[in-house]
């Protein structure tokens, strides 16, 4: 019997276990800091230097290297090491599917990494963990070592555009899987939410996760709202069963 494709499209609730907050849930960081939004705001950081300390100092304090995944992330590598094809699509920036072991090639992360900084004027990356120890040591801005220009994190900044190849592999996974797994993602934030249209239109059976109602909670065939971290290790092993693996 043919083994299903499972898409898992991962949003911020997958991560909270982790101890990185939402952001627009009920206690999501941009209803308790609306102003912290224009820390992430890529015309914001550009043009005020003074936001680009205060970004740093937010990355600084919340490294990604001090998180580590939880119970919800390993139960998709999991699923991924015996056997079943998986594919993740994740909104986060914070790496922990490939920590738990999703090999990197089969995670497409729409909105960037935040393991890493990029360059803004000549594109040059280089780890995150490089840059902040570059704060550490008193830099308050840290420009790029190649050329001088403004660097930030290897995120998609509200006000960026996606990258459009890896939104096009990403709406290629959501056409072809059998099942279609949305887990903590509100589906608010487009064009990333509207891949869960494309699922459903191409025959997916649809699953959300989700401790609070998503624009597309009447699509789905099943909708789940006990903890993430609890609900992903019983559900996933079931839906393979019941669709062929």
């Amino acid at each position: 019997m043919t083994k299903p494709l499972v898409a898992v499209f991962s949003g911020a609730g997958i991560s909270t276990d982790s101890g990185i907050p939402d952001y627009r849930g009920p206690n999501g960081l941009w209803r308790r800091e609306p102003e912290a939004e224009k820390l992430v705001t890529y015309e914001y950081y550009m043009t005020d230097p003074e936001i680009r300390r205060r970004s740093w100092r937010m990355r600084r304090e919340n490294r990604a290297s001090a998180v580590e995944p939880n119970a919800a992330h390993r139960a998709v590598a999991e699923l991924e090491r015996s056997g079943v094809p998986v594919r993740v699509i994740t909104q986060n920036v914070d790496g922990l599917h490939q920590l738990a072991g999703m090999p990197a090639r089969k995670v497409l992360e729409l909105h960037g990494s935040a393991r890493s900084v990029v360059c803004t004027e000549c594109g040059a990356r280089g780890p995150m963990e490089e840059a902040l120890a570059r704060l550490d040591a008193g830099e308050e801005d840290p420009a790029c070592l190649a050329c001088g220009g403004i660097q930030k994190s290897a995120t998609v900044m509200f006000g960026q555009q996606l990258d459009p190849v890896v939104l096009g592999e990403a709406l290629a996974i959501s056409k072809a899987c059998t099942v279609f797994v949305a887990v903590g993602s509100s589906l608010q934030v487009q064009p990333a939410a509207g891949l869960v249209g494309v699922a459903a239109d191409n025959g997916a059976h649809l699953v959300i996760v989700n401790a609070e109602p998503t624009p597309y909670d009447e699509r789905a065939h099943e909708v789940v709202r006990e903890p993430i971290g609890t609900a992903l290790p019983r559900l996933l092993p079931g839906l393979v069963r019941q669709f062929g693996g």
